[in-house]
């Protein structure tokens, strides 16, 4: 065995060293072509070869390679347009001369582009388009996946961001709690994360294992920045209505020292959703010193507030009558918006990092640490009216769907009603909370559901050339959590105290504290997470004359644990104190290939069996409750495999991907009300062994119509659907005295849920896009969008699915009406409509005595389309007549809810820099 690996290492070193003696030099000097100053760090490469040189101080460089033919050299720096260049090489060494690459005046273009997507990041259900906006610059799929596509929360792949990891300065930012990136954390920093380096999908990376839908690792350091400062004010309709942003950057003060601050300021009192406010603000600092040109020191702080009203989804039935703008979550008080759901995440980031280079050896070594907290408000009613405007009862729906007949006449009144009065009412709730029968307790109370985290990370990561055709990769990473959550009274409302004792079966929330809590109390639920995860990877890289070659392992260890600092008297033995400790080790193998047939044309494939922990939110079926565990939850396996061809001409350029991913033992946790076929109750639904899958094609080309047109072509056709059928578990409190039980243990199964085969919400699956681009040589660019997007489905109700739902809470048997067909028919699913969307963009440079001054301005959906982003299916009728009943007007009660995309927004940029 021995003398085989010998043999082995003989045969690769063999090969290297032979294909180090036909080496050849591309040499030349990247010059300014205003000011003829030379350019320092500019990457050179050979297109399809991985092999890649940065400029000297003196602007020179010297590229490397062993091949022969065609080739496209290319040139790319910071805030130059980037260069491509035909080669071609005959076996010896070949010098370029001085070569003259022009300022970007369509720099701004991308980075407010950038700012625009950011506005999509609305909550927790972000989709991948947060990892893909960071990508975009270069891809062009993934630019019209990102800047276009986004509008109608366009997935790449059908991903969720999960599944795309996120670095700053190599320290990963996915959270042990949803395993999502926060954009938040360092939103409005867009002259900070500009420096980025990227793998797509299962690309090869050199400073993480990765994951399948890439990885992004955004380097801070002040001297991979464009020095200078750069000052720039915007104003929109969308999100937010102005911003301010302003960045020094010293640049590297005698080869030794530089630093960069930067602050961004966004706000709004109402942002395109009526009630919706923005109020966020960023301040970045960051100390670089090079001991020398091997040893760097790097210490970088980030303070991100963003405080944001929340908008809600719709039924048709409420659209239909307030239109896309209408939110249901906010109203006037004393004359000013105030909303009931806001969101204000605010989680200060620090990070401290050494790295070492030499010729032949990188070492990345980094600590981070977090801390801060994630605040989403709500409003609570305490045996009082729903404050909820679209409750079901106040539309009319309810009179129409009555099953004693249809009252027309209340329905009209109701509607009136909903017209004139479509706000939440804030005068109300202080009337009702300092009526004389209330006694000065709280009816309705506005509190903060609170996520507090703290978390240490550690990162080492290494690159190690054996030789100019093999390298070596390995890193680990330590993270730790300490997450405390809880509910915490933000405003009584005018009431003395709040009674805090669960209205439905009247038991108390925690038995050793006092039951009457004030303003800034803690309440309802309390207790902490903890997480810890350890990983470690290593990956081997081979690159030879036309075939480059990597293979990649990970292994990973995570603990999870609930630490239950109430005594609920709901679950008075599971409750208070720590859980088991649920632990996951796994492993996960990737491996790539590419090709070059020619300097023009190459293929790459990768392939990948990917074990994943499940998400901190998925293991504890109801931890504000209780320390239960979902049942025999296990890893999660991924199986994935894509293939690209790539083509490099002088004019086209583009790619065309196909992929294959298959998900299995997937689980998800879900919580409602239901009027089941067993019972009806507050319900935490359990899917465990959900299999998803999801396969298509992505095309992304652009031709040089001439050298100031450019016509761009995209396309994403897709399939993504559940490939099993999941078991569905259902679990509730069985606490009161007066109180239904639907099973004593607290906990029923269901079987099996039959959605094999309908497709997934992860928004459009199929987007097209013609995109045409003028840049004119006098400095001044527009662009224009066309999109297609279809084939997009609300999320389905599972439990509606199981056996259960056949069955006649009355009488315990089936539906006789339930037949196959009715059944069909009613639970059919229905793709939302498809559509058309028009972008517009375009822009103004002026560059005179090294001052760059910029206008930049965009419309999104120039014809106002209304369309719908995505929804979901209501799981309240939980059995077949209820359903079938309040489906039989055409308008139900409980139908689905839908988020609507923007209409015709604008934003116009102004920014200044020297």
């Amino acid at each position: 065995m021995n003398r085989k690996i010998i043999v082995f290492l003989i045969f690769i070193f063999g090969i290297s060293w032979s294909q180090a003696q036909t080496n050849l030099y591309i040499k030349g000097v990247i010059k300014d072509a205003q000011n003829e100053k030379v350019l320092q760090n500019a990457e050179i490469f050979l297109e399809g070869n991985s092999n890649k040189v940065l400029s000297n101080h003196k602007g020179e460089f010297y590229l490397t390679d062993n091949g022969s033919g065609s080739y496209i050299l290319q040139i790319s720096i910071k805030d130059y347009v980037s260069k491509r260049i035909p080669v071609f090489l005959e076996g010896k060494d070949l010098e370029l001369g001085v070569i003259l690459i022009e300022k970007d005046i369509t720099l701004e273009k991308s980075l407010h582009l950038i700012n625009i997507s950011e506005d999509e990041l609305l909550d927790d259900e972000m989709n991948s388009n947060s990892l893909a906006l960071l990508q975009a610059t270069k891809d062009v799929f993934l630019n019209r996946a990102a800047f276009d596509f986004g509008q109608a929360f366009f997935r790449v792949r059908g991903y969720d961001s999960q599944y795309g990891e996120v670095r700053l300065n190599g320290l990963p930012m996915n959270k042990l709690l949803d395993g999502r990136p926060q954009w938040n954390n360092w939103g409005g920093l867009n002259d900070v994360i500009r420096n980025q380096l990227y793998a797509n999908g299962l690309e090869v990376s050199d400073f993480t294992f990765g994951s399948i839908l890439g990885n992004t690792n955004i380097d801070l350091r002040p001297s991979r920045l464009r020095p200078g400062t750069r000052l720039s004010s915007s104003i929109s309709n969308r999100t937010y209505s102005g911003r301010l942003m302003a960045t020094y950057n010293s640049g590297l003060k005698n080869e030794k020292f530089a630093f960069m601050l930067s602050a961004s300021r966004r706000w709004a009192k109402e942002g395109y959703i009526d009630g919706t406010l923005y109020d966020a603000y960023s301040l970045y600092g960051n100390l670089e010193y090079q001991f020398n040109k091997k040893h760097t020191l790097n210490f970088a702080g980030i303070l991100g507030s963003n405080r944001r009203g929340r908008s809600s989804a719709l039924t048709e039935e409420v659209f239909e009558i307030q239109g896309r703008k209408y939110n249901p979550y906010w109203g006037k008080q004393n004359g000013k918006i105030r909303n009931s759901r806001e969101r204000h995440i605010k989680e200060p980031l620090f990070l401290l990092n050494y790295i070492f280079e030499s010729n032949r050896v990188k070492v990345d070594a980094g600590l981070s640490y977090q801390t801060g907290f994630y605040k989403r408000s709500r409003l609570g009613y305490y045996n009082a009216p729903n404050p909820d405007p679209t409750y079901y009862r106040y539309l009319p729906s309810f009179y129409i769907n009555s099953p004693i007949g249809a009252n027309f006449e209340s329905a009209i009144i109701a509607k009136d009603g909903f017209l004139k009065n479509p706000e939440l009412n804030w005068g109300s709730f202080y009337k009702a909370n300092t009526s004389l029968g209330q006694n000065g307790k709280a009816a309705y109370v506005l509190y903060d559901d609170t996520i507090a985290d703290d978390q240490l990370t550690l990162n080492l990561n290494s690159n190690i050339n054996l030789s100019d055709s093999i390298r070596i990769d390995f890193g680990t990473t330590f993270q730790e959590l300490h997450s405390k959550n809880y509910a915490l009274i933000n405003d009584l409302l005018g009431a003395e105290y709040h009674n805090d004792i669960d209205i439905f079966s009247e038991t108390r929330n925690d038995l050793a504290t006092d039951v009457n809590k004030k303003k800034g109390d803690i309440f309802n639920y309390h207790y902490k997470l903890l997480g810890n995860s350890n990983s470690a990877y290593t990956q081997l890289n081979l690159r030879l004359h036309k075939l480059s070659w990597f293979i990649s392992g990970k292994y990973e260890l995570v603990k999870y644990q609930r630490s239950g600092l109430y005594q609920n008297e709901r679950f008075l033995n599971n409750s208070l104190g720590k859980s088991e400790r649920v632990k996951f080790s796994n492993w996960s193998l990737k491996s790539g290939v590419n090709y070059k047939v020619t300097g023009r044309h190459w293929v790459s494939g990768n392939i990948g069996l990917i074990q994943k922990a499940p998400i901190l939110q998925n293991v504890f079926v109801n931890p504000r409750e209780s320390n239960t565990v979902v049942p025999n939850i296990n890893n999660e396996k991924i199986t994935t495999v894509d293939a690209t061809y790539f083509l490099r001409l002088p004019k086209l350029t583009g790619r065309l991907t196909g992929y294959y991913t298959r998900f299995q033992n997937t689980t998800d946790i879900n919580f409602f009300f239901v009027d089941s076929g067993i019972g009806s109750d507050f319900v935490q639904e359990v899917l465990t062994d959900m299999d998803k899958l999801h396969m298509g094609t992505e095309l992304g080309l652009e031709y040089q119509l001439s050298s100031a047109v450019k016509l761009s072509f995209v396309s994403s056709i897709a399939k993504h659907i559940y490939a099993s059928d999941p078991s569905v578990t259902i679990n509730f409190d069985t606490a009161g005295s007066n109180e239904d039980v639907i099973d004593v243990t607290g906990s029923k199964s269901l079987g099996i849920a039959a959605i094999k085969g309908y497709k997934l919400a992860q928004g459009p699956q199929k987007a097209i896009a013609i995109g045409l681009e003028y840049r004119d040589p006098k400095y001044w660019w527009v662009g224009t969008t066309a999109n297609y997007l279809a084939n997009n489905y609300a999320n389905i109700s599972t439990i509606i699915r199981t056996e259960s739902f056949l069955t006649d809470p009355e009488t315990g048997e089936k539906f006789p009406e339930a037949t196959t067909q009715n059944v069909q028919n009613l639970l059919k699913q229905r793709p939302l409509d498809n559509f058309y969307l028009l972008n517009l963009i375009g822009g103004k440079s002026w560059l005179r005595n090294g001052k760059y001054l910029s206008v930049f301005a965009s419309v999104n959906n120039v014809f106002d389309t209304t369309f719908r982003t995505g929804g979901y299916e209501q799981s309240r009728n939980g059995n077949y007549g209820q359903l079938n009943q309040d489906n039989l007007s055409g308008t139900p009660s409980f139908a689905p809810k839908y988020w609507y995309g923007f209409g015709r927004t604008y934003f116009l940029n102004l920014a200044f820099s020297f």
